[in-house]
């Protein structure tokens, strides 16, 4: 479709694919082509597409309504918030629709809880684009053109302990952080980065909010990420896998701040709807299933040990890192037209970045078609480098 055919804000560089449906790992264009979806709509669609379990909870509900507003009580919430807290071992549950709903209740929430105004985050951050969330975002290429941003945000280098103590006071409201940084390149916090953050917002008497959004729901092989390292964050953010791509998020605090969050303190119009409801406790219920992690654990493994012997020895590649099944390959040079083949070779990936390959494969992927995604992958970065060298 080109550009004059079309009213819709030009927001998005589309692909020249058009989705028909999907099902388990393989998404089907109108054009009748099946691809092996290694993006999972961005983190989304962790459960695979159209997951059974899922689909028959959403249509359930379709037929008893799907919104009334928050000034009822549903019942749906309420064993959702238990489940999340129970998951997370906080407390209080605030429903929004967006990973930057999420965000920006937490900054509001940190920002009351405390009567403080800053908010430490880091560069190459990524939280979200509405404006509390986009100005926690540590990268200046998604603020331009969106001057004057609110005031109180101050960026630290990520992974440099010695470095952070220089950003936090006893003026902070909050530190925000991802586990991995997913949108800035797949990089993980190191262990010691990340106990010291926790320490110096305790110390300070700030909050420390995690943001989940892309790591939460089994991505990265426990429910959520910051449980591998012992943090004990005041809030959790969460979206993306939540609801399994349906648009919901979920900001999770500590019993301290239910004072701060009263009645017209915040809200939403759609947030915690019956069916986004039914979409996440179906999600939950499959997160929780039995061996469920453990094989993401194993896949993960398998994962890593194939890109390790095939890649590490290419000029090209520079890392492979991530955790679970949230992978980046960093390269040398712009990976764009390494996912440009792997399209032609019937597979979907992201960058993170102009020069991560970022590979998000649903949790739910079979063993085999992981590792068959995965030698495409390598295989069409081989043939960069072999083209790279020949020049």
């Amino acid at each position: 479709m080109g550009d004059t055919d079309t009213h819709i804000f030009p927001t998005y560089k589309r692909w020249d694919l058009t989705f028909d449906h999907a099902k388990g790992d393989t998404i089907t264009t109108k054009e009748g082509h099946d691809y092996l979806d290694f993006m999972s709509g961005i983190g989304t669609v962790n459960m695979g597409h159209s997951h059974p379990d899922i689909v028959a909870a959403v249509e359930k509900q379709v037929q008893k309504g799907w919104h009334a507003s928050n000034f009822f009580h549903y019942e749906e919430q309420e064993r959702v918030a238990s489940l999340l807290a129970e998951a997370t071992g906080l407390d209080f549950v605030f429903y929004g629709n967006s990973g930057s709903e999420a965000n920006e209740a937490a900054i509001k929430l940190a920002r009351k809880a405390t009567g403080k105004e800053s908010v430490v985050s880091f560069t190459q951050s990524f939280h979200g684009r509405t404006y509390g969330s986009l100005a926690a975002t540590g990268q200046s290429k998604i603020q331009e053109g969106f001057d004057p941003l609110p005031s109180g945000f101050t960026y630290a280098p990520y992974n440099e302990v010695d470095e952070l103590a220089k950003y936090v006071d006893d003026q902070t409201a909050a530190i925000i952080l991802e586990v991995i940084q997913g949108e800035g390149g797949v990089v993980p916090g190191e262990r010691g980065f990340l106990k010291q953050t926790e320490a110096l917002a305790k110390q300070h008497g700030a909050l420390l909010i995690i943001d989940e959004v892309q790591t939460g729901m089994g991505r990265t092989g426990s429910p959520f990420s910051f449980q591998k390292y012992g943090l004990t964050p005041d809030i959790v953010t969460v979206a993306k896998g939540l609801g399994n791509g349906f648009p919901v998020s979920a900001m999770i605090g500590s019993t301290h701040l239910k004072a701060h969050f009263g009645p017209g303190s915040h809200g939403t119009t759609f947030g915690g709807n019956p069916l986004a409801m039914a979409a996440v406790e179906a999600t939950l219920h499959v997160l929780n299933t039995p061996y469920f992690l453990e094989d993401i654990h194993e896949k993960s493994q398998q994962a890593f040990q194939l890109l390790n012997e095939e890649l590490r020895g290419l000029d090209d590649v520079v890392d492979i890192r991530g955790d679970g099944l949230m992978i980046g390959i960093a390269c040398k040079g712009p990976v764009a037209p390494i996912l440009t083949n792997l399209q032609a070779k019937g597979l979907l990936a992201l960058p993170a970045g102009e020069k991560v390959i970022r590979l998000l494969p649903p949790l739910t992927i079979s063993q085999d078609r992981l590792m068959i995604g995965l030698k495409i992958v390598v295989e069409a970065i081989k043939e960069s480098a072999k083209t790279t060298a020949s020049r």
